[in-house]
């Protein structure tokens, strides 16, 4: 319970990384992988229930981390996209505390998200009583956003490779933005991975 809300948190780490050619999710950034350092910076926040979305190479990334406190939720489907992925995971987080207020949703490739980070996002959420709070970088928004239990439904509804941005462009969602620099950084790519390696030098 934070600040009298029953929060859930949900990492979405299904993906094949496919233009990477292995598991993204296992890419060491300062001493551990990016899914390591997003359980990690998780399980820092008293969240009621907290859902690790797996699909592609399921087994390969589930021994090799540290789970935790977190409940493996597999995504047989996860080629058909992300939306899949946020519909199981929402469900899961569903069965496990039937009465969250909000679900928070990061991804296992942002190394920049922190614990300060996420508790931003979540303050502003329950001080502005929105439906959602989204992470803003490069003009643009997404994750780490935070969704209230009224849009529950809709986010799953979504369809293919939609991700929880399209709630937006929907219906008039009541959302706010927090600044997240840092935040479109993410790893797709070789290039992103020797990237990653230089800033881990500076």
């Amino acid at each position: 319970m934070i600040q009298n809300a029953k929060i859930g948190v949900v990492i979405l780490a299904a993906g094949s990384s496919s233009r990477l050619g292995y598991a993204k999710q296992l890419v060491e950034f300062k001493g551990k992988s990016l899914l390591q350092h997003t359980i990690d910076v998780s399980t820092s926040i008293d969240f009621d229930s907290k859902v690790l979305v797996l699909g592609a190479r399921k087994d390969k990334i589930e021994s090799e981390i540290d789970l935790k406190e977190f409940v493996v939720e597999m995504n047989e489907n996860w080629q058909e996209g992300m939306s899949t992925s946020i519909k199981k995971g929402v469900l899961r987080s569903q069965e496990l505390e039937n009465e969250l207020d909000h679900i928070l949703i990061l991804l296992s490739d942002q190394p920049f998200v922190s614990k300060e980070r996420i508790k931003e996002l979540i303050q502003v959420q329950l001080d502005k009583n929105t439906q959602a709070t989204y992470s803003e970088y490069s003009g643009d928004i997404g994750v780490p956003a935070i969704f209230s239990a009224e849009v529950f439904y809709d986010l799953k509804e979504l369809k293919g490779d939609q991700g929880a941005k399209k709630l937006i462009h929907d219906q008039e969602l009541d959302y706010e933005i927090v600044k997240f620099e840092m935040g479109n950084f993410d790893v797709d790519t070789a290039e992103d991975v020797e990237l990653l390696k230089q800033m881990e030098e500076e």
